[in-house]
């Protein structure tokens, strides 16, 4: 019924504060049976934990009005509604243009966007400061390892564990957690002293550095041909305006899981579906925090930069940006290797050229597929005019 609600006493940073969850027994993930009122008391059960995490960052919303199966967007504006406790700052997209995003400063504002349908909450990797520049300047890396058809996520345990050896050879510190779905994701504070695309670099050159150590497994290849069964590691996430779902955040998939820290010791014994909106609440409950100590020594992103340098004196450059992206200097052609058009003997503009499935020999040879092309094309069949 539209007058059927629920009021969620929520603490705050003056004293607790009233929430209104309306429609409080719609189900948002039907296999589960958990509801809206469920989710909004799974981030009271959770709350400090995640507010250590997400707190006072830019968010995007991933909001779905109807449930898990049915519609669902990304909220960058805040929503209508935004209760007068909660605050926006103005962020700067690839494009230029700027908008107000909301910022979680207290736990009352992330409930209220349960309110609002939101299952998932994508923050920026920037703190909201006083200091100069401070949304402009990430103050953590994130590595998504994202594995491909065949892969277990065995290997992404075993690629994530090799990737933290990269990390603290850096003198940086890494923290995992599991990223809700198939992979895992691996962060590390950095003090906030350089903009996006730097530490995009220092993402890149920590992502060849895994390339290298695990060749069989693990790929920076941005194009899906290129990847086979490896685990790409997605350098992209990097980039400003590009989010990943935080810790502690529910995930539209069934069952509910939960992008859920870990410590070290504990992941290899993890499965992707331990952590979900219902076993959570207990976890944070009886286990100590495994990343309580996350925000204690930020690390310097400089030895990473000076594996860039390294790597584009070696002939290694920048790599594709996302399509949404304007063409950034340096960039490889935005077109995937199997439809690129190679400028070279077999290259025949006045007879249409070609696109070389791959830069092997098509089938029937070169002249049969110049042939193809110069052939008239029969005429296509006039509609029924009757």
């Amino acid at each position: 019924m539209a007058a059927d609600a629920t009021m969620l006493e929520v603490p705050g940073p003056d004293g607790p504060r009233e929430v209104r969850i309306s429609s409080p027994g719609r189900v948002l993930w039907p296999d589960a049976g958990i509801t809206k009122l469920d989710l909004a008391r799974y981030l009271l059960a959770v709350g400090d934990r995640f507010m250590a995490l997400v707190g006072h960052r830019p968010v995007t919303l991933q909001r779905f009005p109807t449930g898990v199966g049915g519609e669902e967007f990304y909220s960058k504006n805040p929503p209508k509604g935004v209760p007068a406790f909660s605050r926006t700052v103005t962020v700067t997209y690839p494009s230029g243009r700027s908008h107000p995003q909301l910022v979680i400063d207290e736990l009352a504002t992330a409930v209220w966007a349960v309110q609002m349908n939101t299952i998932t909450f994508h923050p920026w990797p920037v703190t909201v400061s006083d200091s100069p520049g401070a949304l402009d300047n990430p103050d953590e890396l994130r590595i998504d390892l994202d594995p491909q058809p065949g892969r277990t996520f065995g290997d992404v345990i075993e690629a994530a564990t090799t990737l933290r050896g990269v990390i603290e050879d850096l003198g940086l510190v890494a923290y995992p957690k599991t990223s809700g779905n198939r992979g895992i994701h691996v962060y590390s504070r950095i003090t906030p002293e350089h903009e996006f695309l730097d530490v995009r670099h220092g993402v890149i050159a920590i992502a060849r550095e895994l390339e290298r150590r695990l060749p069989d497994l693990v790929t920076t290849a941005w194009w899906k041909e290129e990847r086979g069964d490896k685990i790409f590691v997605d350098f992209n996430q990097a980039n400003r305006d590009r989010t990943i779902a935080s810790a502690y955040s529910p995930r539209p998939l069934p069952g509910a899981p939960v992008s859920m820290p870990c410590s070290w010791d504990h992941l290899p014994d993890v499965t992707s579906g331990d952590f979900t909106v219902l076993t959570v609440p207990d976890l944070v409950a009886t286990h100590a925090d495994p990343w309580a100590t996350i925000n204690d020594a930020p690390g310097d992103l400089g030895s990473a930069l000076a594996w860039w340098d390294r790597d584009l004196a070696d002939g290694l450059g920048e790599l594709n940006f996302p399509p949404d992206y304007p063409k950034m200097p340096g960039e490889p052609p935005r077109v995937q290797p199997s439809k690129q058009r190679y400028d070279d003997e077999d290259y025949h503009k006045s007879e249409g050229g070609y696109l070389r499935d791959n830069p092997e020999e098509p089938p029937g040879g070169w002249e049969s597929a110049r042939q193809r092309r110069s052939s008239p094309r029969p005429a296509k069949p006039k509609k029924d005019e009757g």
